[in-house]
Order: C-alpha cells, then structure tokens, then sequence
C-alpha cells in the first residue's frame, strides 16, 4: 500500500490510499494482454488518453507499437501483448452535431437524445470503457437543441433545453446502452469526474482578469473547489451510476476533480499548438487566449491513470 500526496509548499495532504504498487508499464500490459481498453468521451479524455499511450509505450521497442487513426477513433496497439488502447471522440456521448473528430466547433449545439448507437458500435467488443463528458455542457447561457430527425433534415423541429437537462437526458440513454448490452462479469467501466478549469484568476487572489496564463505554482488552499466546477453534473453521474449499480452494471467513477483543482500551474496556458491564428491584440494579451481547460504532459493526467492503472491492477 502507498499513499497519493498533494505538495503545497511545505504541506503534504493526504489524498487517498492505493492498495498497490506504483505504475509500471509492463505490468499493466500483462494485465491487459488480449484486451482492449477505450477512452470514450472528449478531448479531456484524448487528454488521458495520450497521456497512458505515453506512460506505456516507452517499454515497448519501436517494431512492437502501432498508432493509427480512422475518423472518430485513434488506436494504439502493443503488439506483442496484442493490447488495444483507444480514443473515441463523442463529446455528448450520444449523437449529435459536434461529433466530427476535427471540425466539431459549432455556434449552436444539437443532439440527438435517443441516439447512441452510431458511436457504441465502435466499442461494444471493449473489455475495459472508460468514459466522460463534462466540457461541451458547461455553457450555462447557452442552450442544447434536441432533435429526433437526422442533422441534415432541413425541416427538422427542435426544442430547447438547459444543457444540464439535455446532460441528463445523454446520461438516460448512455444507462440504457449499458443495460442492453454490457456483460458486466467480462467489462470494466469507468466514468471519469468532471476536470476543472482556472479561467477566474480572482478565486486564487489574483485580478479578475487573470487565468493560468504565467502560473507557476498550485493553489495552496486545502479543499479549494473553483466556481466553474458544476458538481450538480457529478451529481447526476454518480445517481446514474447508483442506478446501475442496482441493477448489476458496476460502473466505477473515477474520482479526479479535487487532486486537479489545486493545479492552475499544470495547464498548456499558451505553450500548444492552435487551431486559429490571433489578432494582433490577442498577441499582446495572452491571457485572451492561453488554454486552461487541458493539461501539460507529462502532467496532471498521468495521476489519473496512476488511479485507474490502480482500480485495472487490483481486478482479479
């Protein structure tokens, strides 16, 4: 057994304990020998996704490891533990119009609340799931459209939700998927707590135009929880997964939100590569633009699988 600790300065806090040894690569290939583990969600769970592909793959020669991609899904492959590791980008889980892996920014979001079936084909052979979906809800001025005809359908009717409400109709259909068609003594699940940002830098003492943007040390007040975390999201999660409990499907929440919401340092901020050019005026405030919503690798997300790595290791 080990414990987890938080560093702030001269304070070690107690997170959890780990009934296991720390992360080794080639252990976790033993253990997932034959299989296939899947990421399904968005890209905070890319985020961890590349960050295990990146924790493993150094223990495997170059002629063993294989990196593909085909429209939604990424895969890695060991070849010599014939191990699967994948990404599946579907945001809202069920369809909807951001479901396009590269070109999925839309001013107005619409999705299809019955509709699963399109993304789960791709992993109902999974031996482990691994799922999320916070960051494409947490728009509380904007509203979700449903919709029960396809995308293109030019005459489709929509209606207008609160996108917690169209959250917890994603999680309905999502449970209902997991019922039809998981066998739960064969599949582990995983649903993933909600990751949180550092856009207010006035919840840390800073002026309210600031974010992570030239933060280079964590928060260091114990139990700090930022404004932006919407925890009536996890409460949703964790009721869904009561449910299913109940009726044989074990799925486990992966519980990361506190460890991360110390770490405004740990975010790419402005060192990554963007999707858009910047004006002139952006250049010259960096703040306008730095990402504090994903996280630096090596970084954050490698204690995420580190408790992940610890719930697959200790299966039996």
């Amino acid at each position: 057994m080990f414990q987890i600790y938080l560093f702030i300065k001269d304070v070690y806090v107690t997170l959890f304990y780990v009934n296991t040894s720390r992360f080794k690569a080639k252990e976790l290939l033993e253990k997932l020998k034959n299989k296939r583990l899947i990421f399904v969600g968005d890209s905070l769970n890319r985020n961890q996704w590349v960050s295990l592909v990146c924790m493993v793959e150094s223990s495997l020669p170059p002629h063993q490891k294989l990196l593909k991609r085909e429209g939604s899904l990424q895969s890695f492959r060991a070849q010599e533990f014939n191990v699967s590791i994948d990404f599946y980008w579907s945001p809202l889980l069920v369809e909807s119009n951001c479901d396009h892996p590269i070109n999925h920014r839309v001013s107005s979001r619409i999705m299809r609340p019955n509709s699963i079936e399109r993304h789960a084909k791709h992993w109902n052979n999974a031996d482990i799931l691994v799922f999320n979906s916070y960051l494409w809800w947490e728009k509380p001025r904007m509203r979700m459209k449903l919709t029960y005809s396809s995308f293109e359908e030019k005459d489709a009717n929509y209606r207008e939700v609160k996108m917690i409400e169209g959250f917890e109709l994603a999680l309905k259909t999502w449970s209902a998927w997991l019922q039809r068609n998981v066998d739960a003594a064969k599949t582990q699940l995983y649903f993933v707590s909600l990751s949180p940002t550092h856009v207010r830098g006035e919840e840390w003492g800073m002026p309210n135009n600031r974010n992570c943007y030239n933060e280079t040390e964590p928060i260091c007040a114990e139990g700090y929880t930022s404004r932006g975390s919407d925890y009536r999201m996890m409460r949703l999660v964790e009721k869904s997964v009561d449910n299913l409990q109940s009726v044989g499907v074990d799925v486990q929440i992966l519980n990361v939100t506190q460890l991360s919401e110390y770490r405004k340092d740990a975010h790419p901020s402005i060192y990554r590569e963007f999707w858009d050019s910047f004006s002139e005026d952006q250049l010259a405030n960096p703040s306008s633009y730095a990402d504090c919503t994903h996280w630096c690798l090596p970084g954050v997300p490698d204690v995420w699988n580190e408790l992940l790595y610890a719930y697959i290791i200790s299966k039996t």
